[in-house]
């Protein structure tokens, strides 16, 4: 499974650590940058994921800023994006089950590594329920 990956300045540090976590795991990455702690602008990163990530359904791909907000912001301009952002373990995992999420957006400077790996591992085994939820999501506008 291939996975996109970016992230600003913010969150460059927490994004190497995910990256070799998730090639230990057997997972390949694309990897968008940012490519170190230089302050860079979220927006020139997060549109490549998300464009990807709405080219290849049942794709899905990480971004990480300091708060997650600008970057998660970011990829929902894009029409086939529900992008989640996460901050606790059952919040990913509401976040697949319940939205379909394809895109779970870390904010860097409130979790630990510990904390986003575990909540990256859920966001990629956890399936969408369907069901009641999917009627909730297909009433998501498509501008």
């Amino acid at each position: 499974m291939l996975i996109p990956i970016g992230c600003d300045h913010a969150g460059f540090q927490l994004k190497q650590e995910l990256i070799s976590y998730l090639e230990e795991k057997g997972y390949e990455v694309k990897d968008f940058g940012c490519y170190s702690e230089e302050s860079i602008d979220y927006a020139d990163y997060a549109h490549p994921v998300a464009e990807l990530v709405e080219q290849n359904k049942g794709m899905r791909g990480i971004l990480i800023c300091g708060s997650g907000n600008g970057i998660n912001m970011t990829a929902n301009k894009h029409q086939g994006i529900r992008s989640a952002l996460c901050w606790q373990p059952e919040i990913a995992k509401l976040a697949r089950e319940h939205n379909d999420a394809n895109i779970i957006a870390l904010p860097a400077r409130f979790i630990s590594s510990e904390s986003a790996k575990e909540m990256i591992d859920l966001f990629f085994s956890t399936d969408f329920e369907g069901g009641r939820h999917q009627k909730r999501i297909e009433k998501i506008p498509f501008c």
